[in-house]
């Protein structure tokens, strides 16, 4: 073939620029994986600013705003749009305002996508993988079948010249959504072959073993992340979550130190580090970085997050403005049974200070309503009962005013380095019990209760101790929940348990709730007949009212025990 001086050099020309475009748009990719959605928008960026014409550009840079954790769907829009308007088969950018759809609750964005890869013919390994991804971005929404089958078909289609690793560790993602962790993990090792930064693949196998609850191989994948790369923000990240899981927040709080040295100064993810710093009730450092990014953040969220911080420092005025704006600026679909409960938790701030009558009422009345919500929903962001008890002053907050023991100190140093130990949490509560400390029984308890949520026990002691301590609102409240959790098939072995937890709610609320108190003291008399306090109460509540609104637990003939005799 002869080729002149001239072609040579065109073509090597071409050659180079087709290579400085991969080498970017990798760049750009890379930065999004690490959590660098700044570094990656400069990029993109600059990848328009060369090639304005190049639709697929502005897929990418649009694609940074949805894969960031609070998605700019307008932002994102924006600029598929753009992509559109220059080529109107700009499947990538048809995909990407496909996965706005998904990402605001709509599925008929998974049609748009069939739709958009049947007309693309399969033939690009790119548009299939971006589809896949689209349908595992967003739970609610997610078709992981659809995107295994689109991954499988790109993985195929790209090996002529090799799978990016991303490709394999999307379908771990899609396999982790249909919850086969042997199929994910396989994917993940497929990813770890080819990958060039393994960090990221050994985070994601980190984070499925703790999704596992294999808490000891989830540690160790995430270490070995950060050994490979100690840059690599994600993985300190996930080291946060983990620490977060076993209540060491301080552990957490430094994992996030190096989560935001390591990611960038991206509005986005500040307002992620912010959140998470609430998590660990760290407010100081959450509303420090979420006041350094407030005024750069589009997202209403911030408003949300704000009004947590004030709620915690008792700025309920405030907090209620704030929570106001997020309701009023997000979509419905973003507005969460927690946020109603929030709502009626600043209700009961306010009410406490309210002095016109009408209005307290009005505020009280509307606080129960949405706290209520919240609660019926089983929303478990806040502790409902424990945060109004809190607002009214009856909270326990410490067990040091109460007395101790030498077991019960030795106890507590071993809870200290083992917080979730749940044999020796056992041990300390069925401690404070036996010396009548019941603050320290109470707030024992709660820590079992946060560890496993669904033992019912735990609940029924919580009001035990709440009881003999004098708290009977929070003792009702905790009565309810281990009414709740008590499984229909575990009914018959907890009758005399649970037909004193419905006595004690109905003797607490036969004077503010009449109907209630009537239902619930019948079913104690069901659950026991020969309960005699539940039998004169039920007669009493079907002849002449009570007047008499507190639990005497001394009145009751119920044995001074609770259900945790057998853990």
């Amino acid at each position: 073939m002869n080729v002149n001086k001239k072609s040579i050099i065109a073509i090597a020309a071409l050659f180079l620029v087709n290579f400085s475009f991969a080498q970017t748009l990798e760049e750009g990719i890379a930065n999004v994986d690490s959590q660098k959605y700044a570094k990656a928008k400069e990029v993109f960026n600059q990848m328009i600013t060369k090639s304005p014409d190049e639709a697929e550009n502005y897929f990418y840079l649009g694609n940074t705003y949805l894969t960031q954790y609070e998605p700019n769907f307008a932002k994102a829009a924006e600029y598929f749009n753009k992509g559109v308007t220059l080529d109107k088969r700009a499947y990538l950018n048809k995909i990407g305002l496909a996965t706005i759809k998904l990402g605001k609750g709509d599925k008929s964005g998974i049609a748009d996508i069939q739709a958009i890869v049947k007309d693309s013919r399969e033939k690009d390994p790119q548009v299939l993988y971006r589809a896949a991804e689209a349908l595992t971005m967003f739970d609610e929404t997610s078709a992981p079948d659809l995107a295994i089958e689109y991954l499988n078909k790109a993985i195929e289609k790209a090996d002529r010249k090799g799978v990016p690793a991303y490709y394999y560790y999307t379908l771990g993602d899609a396999y982790r959504i249909k919850k086969i962790p042997g199929d994910a993990m396989n994917a993940y090792d497929k990813a770890s072959a080819v990958a060039q930064n393994k960090a990221s693949v050994f985070t994601r196998m980190g984070t499925l073993w703790m999704a596992a609850k294999q808490w000891k191989l989830a540690k160790e994948k995430i270490d070995a992340a950060i050994a490979v790369d100690p840059t690599y923000a994600p993985a300190y990240r996930a080291l946060a979550d983990f620490d977060i899981n076993y209540q060491q927040n301080e552990k957490a709080k430094n994992d996030l130190i190096n989560y935001a040295k390591y990611a960038d100064e991206d509005p986005s993810t500040q307002l992620d580090i912010a959140k998470l710093y609430f998590t660990i009730d760290d407010y100081a450092n959450s509303k420090i970085t979420l006041d350094k990014i407030f005024d750069k953040v589009e997202d209403p969220i911030k408003y949300k997050l704000r009004a947590y911080l004030l709620f915690q420092d008792g700025d309920y005025a405030t907090a209620k403005q704030d929570l106001d704006l997020f309701m009023q600026k997000a979509e419905p679909n973003r507005i969460l049974d927690a946020d109603r409960g929030l709502q009626g938790l600043i209700e009961a701030g306010l009410a406490k200070t309210e002095t016109d009558p009408a209005k307290k009422a009005a505020l009280i009345a509307s606080s129960k309503k949405n706290v209520g919500l919240a609660k019926a929903k089983q929303d478990a962001t806040l502790d409902w009962d424990l945060e109004l008890a809190q607002i009214n002053g009856g909270a326990i907050t410490s067990s040091d005013e109460g007395p101790t023991s030498p077991v019960i100190e030795a106890l507590k140093k071993q809870v200290q380095a083992n917080p979730k130990d749940t044999n020796l949490l056992f041990q300390l509560a069925t401690n404070y019990q036996d010396i009548k400390n019941w603050n320290g029984a109470v707030l024992t308890w709660q820590k079992m209760s946060s560890l496993l949520p669904d033992w019912a026990p735990a609940y029924y002691s919580q009001g035990y101790a709440y009881q003999q301590a004098g708290n009977n609102e929070m003792a009702a409240n905790s009565y309810q929940k281990y009414i709740d959790k008590v499984k229909p098939e575990e009914v018959d072995a907890n009758k005399e348990t649970l037909s004193y937890a419905y006595f004690a709610i109905a003797y607490l609320d036969k004077d503010s709730e009449p109907a209630k108190a009537k239902e619930y003291a019948a079913r104690s008399v069901m659950l026991n007949p020969t309960y005699e306090d539940a039998v004169k109460l039920n007669k009493e509540l079907n002849s002449v009212p009570s007047t008499n609104g507190n639990i005497d637990s001394k009145s009751t003939n119920k044995p001074v025990t609770d259900s945790t005799a057998t853990k």
